[in-house]
């Protein structure tokens, strides 16, 4: 207490020369705080976070999106494909359902397809006497078509000229009905019978239509 006594009035602190130092802003707001340390975009946005660590190079094209999800794992291998081969094994026992030979055979016949039609005949698969749900044998089948070359085929592995169907035609009652000239020419030949009469009593040239002159000129010369 005594020094303080003792030391002269006109030494003593004032409280003018003591708030500068302390308080006023311009000694303490520039040089700690605001332009230096905080805001430059050095530290922060651009290389820790924003750039290198999340947007382009660990996330979006590497590990999600082109290649570990979208094409391999889930559309074309275990959707697409996968489930694409199961399905013709469900269709497979349909298109193993096998129909008769003499069903198969009868639609060579009706298709003109001499190829399978010989290898049926020379295989035995079929008898050419038999009579199929259409009430017809092969050889009325041939002559319907009009295909002179598959008449000879099944005549050439013995078809009979003289079978009847159901309603008693011969082959050579549908040449005359339908108008095959070249068909009932050759059946002739071969001694088809003119005389011949199906269950309504027709003869073969009973059937002829008048506007086919080439029949009404065979059956009028005897046949010949």
């Amino acid at each position: 207490m005594k020094d303080i006594l003792q030391y002269p009035t006109s030494q003593l602190p004032r409280y003018s020369h003591y708030s500068p130092v302390q308080y006023r802003k311009s000694s303490y707001t520039a040089t700690l705080y605001t332009p230096t340390h905080y805001t430059p975009t050095a530290h922060y946005t651009p290389k820790q976070n924003s750039s290198t660590r999340y947007t382009a190079s660990n996330y979006t094209p590497s590990h999600y999106t082109p290649s570990h999800y979208t094409p391999s794992h889930y559309t074309p291998s275990k959707c697409g494909r996968t489930q694409c081969r199961s399905s013709p094994v469900a269709l497979k026992p349909a298109r193993s359902v096998r129909f008769p030979n003499d069903i198969v055979f009868q639609d060579h016949i009706r298709q003109g397809d001499l190829e399978q039609i010989g290898r049926f005949l020379r295989a035995k698969k079929v008898r050419l006497d038999t009579i199929y749900l259409s009430g017809m044998a092969a050889l009325h089948e041939a002559v319907l078509t009009g295909n002179l070359e598959c008449v000879k085929l099944l005549v050439k592995y013995g078809a009979d000229v003289h079978q009847r169907d159901e309603d008693g035609w011969t082959p050579l009652h549908m040449a005359c009905s339908d108008g095959y000239p070249d068909i009932a020419r050759y059946l002739l030949s071969l001694g088809a019978s003119v005389e011949a009469k199906n269950e309504s009593g027709e003869k073969p040239g009973d059937l002829i239509d008048a506007d086919c002159k080439e029949l009404v000129q065979l059956f009028a010369v005897g046949c010949a």
